[in-house]
C-alpha cells in the first residue's frame, strides 16, 4: 500500500529553490569558467589603466601649474617673448613649452591662453587665434576668454558679426565674470558696425539694466544715440 505522500514545508520548498539556484549558478560557471575569467582580467586590466591615466593626468597638471607660476611673473611684466619662449640661463620653459608638453591637463589649458594673449600683444594675431580656438579647458572664464580673444581676431578681420556673435557667447560663460559688461559693449559695438542695429539695442540694454556700475555703463549711451 503506498503512502500518502509527505507534503513541503516552505522552508523546505525554499531551501530546495536555492540548492537548484546554487547547483545551475554552479552549472554555469563550469561551463563558461574561461570566458568569465577573461572578462574578469579584462576588467582590472582597464581600472588599472584607468587609476593611472587618472594619476598621471593629476601629476601632469601639477607639473603645468608649477611652470606657470614660474613664467606669469614675465607675463606681468609685459615681457611677452620671455614669457613665450623662456628664460635663456633659468629653469623657465616658456609658455610655448608648456603648452606642448602639458597641453589637455587643465594648466596647460590656462598657459595656453597667455600663449594666445601673449602673440596678440606682440602682433602676431595668428598664432594668437590659434591658441583661443584651441582652449579645451573647463574654467569659465579662461573659455570666455578664448572666445573674446577669438572675437578681437575677428573684428580686426572687419567680420563684425562674427565678432559681436563671440563677444556675446564669452558674456554667458558665467554670471559672475566681471569682463561680462565689457564684453557686452563689445557686442554691441561690433553689431553696430554689422549694421544690425537692433541686436545691438538689446545688447547695450542689458548692460543699462544689469550692470548700471559698470565702466561699460559710461559708454553705453554714445552708442545708444547712434541707434535712434
Amino acid at each position: 500500500m503506498l503512502q500518502k505522500k509527505k507534503k513541503l514545508s516552505k522552508k523546505e520548498i525554499k531551501k530546495d529553490t536555492l540548492l537548484d539556484l546554487y547547483e545551475s549558478t554552479i552549472g554555469f560557471f563550469e561551463k563558461y569558467k574561461s570566458k568569465i575569467m577573461l572578462y574578469a582580467g579584462v576588467l582590472v586590466v582597464v581600472a588599472a589603466a584607468v587609476y593611472f591615466y587618472i594619476n598621471q593626468k593629476s601629476q601632469s597638471n601639477e607639473k603645468a601649474g608649477l611652470e606657470l607660476s614660474r613664467i606669469m611673473p614675465l607675463y606681468d611684466q609685459g615681457s611677452y617673448l620671455e614669457a613665450i619662449e623662456g628664460k635663456q640661463g633659468t629653469n623657465l620653459i616658456g609658455l610655448k613649452k608648456l603648452v606642448d608638453e602639458y597641453g589637455g591637463t587643465e594648466n596647460g589649458e590656462t598657459a595656453k591662453i597667455y600663449l594666445a594673449n601673449s602673440y596678440g600683444f606682440l602682433g602676431n594675431y595668428e598664432e594668437a587665434i590659434k591658441y583661443y580656438s584651441d582652449y579645451g579647458g573647463s574654467i569659465d572664464y579662461f573659455e570666455a576668454a578664448a572666445l573674446a580673444g577669438e572675437a578681437g581676431y575677428y573684428a580686426g578681420k572687419n567680420d563684425f558679426e562674427k565678432a559681436a556673435d563671440l563677444y556675446l557667447k564669452a558674456s554667458k560663460k558665467s554670471p559672475v565674470n566681471s569682463q561680462n559688461p565689457d564684453y557686452l559693449l563689445n557686442a554691441g559695438i561690433n553689431y553696430l558696425k554689422a549694421g544690425d542695429k537692433e541686436e545691438a539695442k538689446i545688447v547695450f540694454t542689458k548692460i543699462k539694466d544689469d550692470y548700471s556700475t559698470s565702466l561699460a555703463y559710461r559708454e553705453v549711451d554714445k552708442y545708444l544715440s547712434m541707434i535712434y
